[in-house]
């Protein structure tokens, strides 16, 4: 038997699943949000970003999406907080901070 990634949910039944919930198709975590597993959230400071990328390629999520060659605001959806990117950004981009709130965009509402 084998699990089909796009179909599982918290109700599906146990005798639905492989064992392990191994996946013997393609199956990446763009498929299940991952994010909420956070303990600490990145901050975007974009007015401090250089747009040197130097985030961009360490971090193990791949939750910072870019757009040409210019980094946007974090794939929260998929971010799980490790803070690698704010240790590898040297202009103070980034700050993290304690929980798993997404933080609001400026002129939004939370």
């Amino acid at each position: 038997m084998r699990t089909d990634v796009k179909k599982i949910n918290e109700q599906t039944p146990y005798e639905d699943l492989t064992e392990g919930l191994m996946m013997f198709a393609g199956g990446t975590a763009k498929e299940f949000k991952t994010g909420e597993w956070r303990t600490n959230t990145p901050v975007f400071l974009q007015e401090k970003c250089r747009q040197c990328l130097l985030c961009v390629p360490v971090c193990p999520d791949g939750s910072i999406p870019m757009d040409g060659e210019k980094r946007l605001d974090f794939d929260y959806d998929h971010c799980k907080g490790c803070g690698i990117c704010y240790k590898n950004c040297p202009f103070g981009a980034i700050e993290m901070r304690e929980g798993c709130e997404v933080p609001a965009k400026e002129g939004k509402e939370a």
